[in-house]
């Protein structure tokens, strides 16, 4: 069913708003910490969200999504509100209802492109996956559980365990929030990877994957995306969408488990 999948321009709308949807409510569950420590703002341009937290200069963090050919004339709003913050920023194009309007405008407003991402499509799988004897996966659903959540994300992200706490105050907010499921991956009854989804209208959104370096290379993030996809097939889902650095192990890791290339979006930052 998977290769059946054609991304019309009605799809590739909804898959971006998809990922638009699944971001904001990322940052806003940090902007509802109480007194917005973080300092979040998130502010429209049209169809374009803009995302902005001060204490965290990522591009990740601080990044443009959902913007096409009808937001040409924000633009200079755009570049100026980041501008205001002293920040440089994230701005997606996708092909996707972008013409030489837009394009043309980027360069002239000192932005470059800093390089590609994957966007990929796939379909719910209806069948219960077979795993391997060694991993086990559940769904994590209290404080005690999201402890191993936060240490995973930790060290997946190449930091030291001290800084766990950071993980943990900053994505504690998508425990119980409405759309996400945040699932964990035991390798030999020991925690081992972490993977989450968002699900909102019909779509199933592949957003944040982390696995702990001591147990990398047993298969966990390929079970992680069966389960979930399994699991977006329970929730009555007509898709499963999902992003990637172009080329990168994680987009090879979904296309094996069944999702295609739907479109290459490009990158673009402040020079």
């Amino acid at each position: 069913m998977t290769n059946a999948i054609i991304v019309t321009d009605l799809l590739a709308a909804r898959m971006i708003q998809a990922e638009q949807d699944f971001h904001i409510s990322r940052i806003q569950s940090i902007a509802e910490q109480a007194g917005n420590p973080q300092g979040v703002d998130i502010h429209y341009f049209g169809n374009a969200s803009a995302t902005y937290i001060r204490t965290m200069p990522w591009g990740i963090f601080n990044a443009v999504k959902g913007l096409h050919d009808e937001d040409a004339a924000s633009l200079q709003s755009i570049v100026d509100f980041y501008k205001k913050k002293e920040r440089s920023f994230q701005l997606d194009v996708d092909p996707i209802r972008t013409s030489n309007k837009l394009l043309e405008q980027l360069p002239a407003l000192g932005l470059v492109q800093t390089g590609f991402h994957s966007v990929l499509i796939g379909a719910p799988h209806y069948e219960r996956p077979s795993v391997a004897p060694d991993i086990t996966i559940q769904e994590i659903v209290d404080d005690e559980g999201f402890d191993y959540y936060a240490a995973i994300h930790c060290l997946g992200s190449g930091m030291d365990l001290e800084h766990k706490h950071h993980f943990f105050a900053n994505n504690r907010g998508l425990l119980h929030r409405s759309g996400w499921h945040i699932y964990l991956a035991l390798y030999q009854n020991q925690p081992a990877a972490v993977a989450t989804m968002f699900i909102k209208d019909g779509m199933a959104s592949l957003s944040l994957a982390a696995t702990a370096p001591l147990f990398r290379n047993h298969g966990l993030q390929t079970a992680l995306l069966q389960h979930r996809l399994h699991a977006a097939s329970l929730a009555d889902c007509d898709y499963v969408a999902g992003q990637a650095s172009f080329g990168s192990t994680s987009q090879h890791n979904m296309e094996r488990v069944g999702l295609k290339l739907a479109w290459t979006r490009s990158m673009w930052a402040p020079l």
